[in-house]
């Protein structure tokens, strides 16, 4: 039976909000950022009023857990974690950077293109540096399963498939998430060239991240939808966990300094100055000789 799942996803620049039910599925994207914080609880709330559902009947609540913008993760796991302390409900933690991966998947499949293989996912991380991953979707559909599920056959390690081929329907990691420099990924895809890029890091980059050959997808066409697919493949594979497990994945340490950082940094700045010996205002020059 279809599982009842609610699902958010604030990591990026974009509001993905998403619910299924047995009745269907709603999926909203819209403009997140700043807005983000203001408006994902109600349009949670409004999605389950929608589909006549109460909180109290989801079955679980995916997250995007990043990486991705501070802010936004920090907003996911809260709301994440509140609804889900309130219901005593499981969370499902979704990695972002698959969520882009995914999206760019579908598109491929709506255009007719093939899927399996590699795909590295790449999105902008600011200050000159890059969130990206790699993984490898294998679409072939298992004997009594879906894509991205593991059917009977799998679960039995009979899987049937007369190419030998016995890696699970679905998405596989194969290179972790991380963040990078541009000349290390540059270096990376050099060594290795992708064949498929999903991400905006190829747009805002541009030449001084080449990935010649490649096949890109840039845009993310139905966020909420690809988020809802991941949750609905992790639920049945059990990955449910306690609400106060909803945890962000950063990567980055960190962004700003701290107060207390920047008190230190301006005293070291004042302390620095005052033992220079370098007179402060300059004294007039020296008239020049005539």
């Amino acid at each position: 039976m279809t599982p009842c799942l609610l699902a958010l996803d604030t990591s990026t620049d974009r509001l993905a909000a998403a619910l299924q039910t047995p009745a269907g599925r709603w999926c909203v994207n819209e403009a997140g950022g700043a807005l983000a914080s203001a408006r994902l609880v109600p349009l949670l709330m409004s999605l389950l009023a929608d589909a006549g559902v109460a909180l109290a009947q989801v079955q679980a609540i995916a997250f995007g857990q990043g990486p991705g913008a501070f802010t936004g993760l920090r907003t996911a796991c809260a709301v994440a974690q509140g609804l889900a302390f309130a219901g005593n409900t499981p969370v499902l933690a979704i990695d972002s950077l698959l969520i882009v991966a995914e999206d760019a998947r579908a598109q491929a499949a709506a255009s007719g293109l093939a899927t399996d293989g590699d795909w590295w996912v790449a999105m902008d991380a600011r200050m000159d540096e890059v969130y990206a991953a790699a993984f490898r979707y294998n679409d072939r559909r298992s004997q009594g399963g879906q894509v991205g599920q593991l059917g009977d056959a799998d679960r039995n390690g009979d899987h049937g498939d007369p190419d030998g081929d016995t890696s699970p329907a679905g998405w596989q990691l194969q290179v972790a998430p991380r963040l990078w420099t541009l000349p290390a990924l540059v270096d990376a895809w050099s060594a290795t060239p992708p064949a498929r890029v999903a991400g905006n890091a190829l747009a805002v980059f541009a030449d001084r991240l080449p990935a010649p050959g490649a096949s890109a997808w840039p845009r993310c066409v139905d966020r909420a939808a690809a988020l809802l697919r991941l949750a609905e493949q992790a639920w049945q594979r059990g990955e449910g966990r306690a609400a106060d497990q909803a945890l962000p994945i950063y990567l980055r340490d960190k962004v700003a300094q701290t107060t207390a950082e920047r008190q230190a940094l301006r005293d070291a700045t004042t302390t620095t100055a005052a033992a220079s010996p370098l007179a402060w205002p300059p004294s007039a020059p020296a008239a020049l000789p005539t």
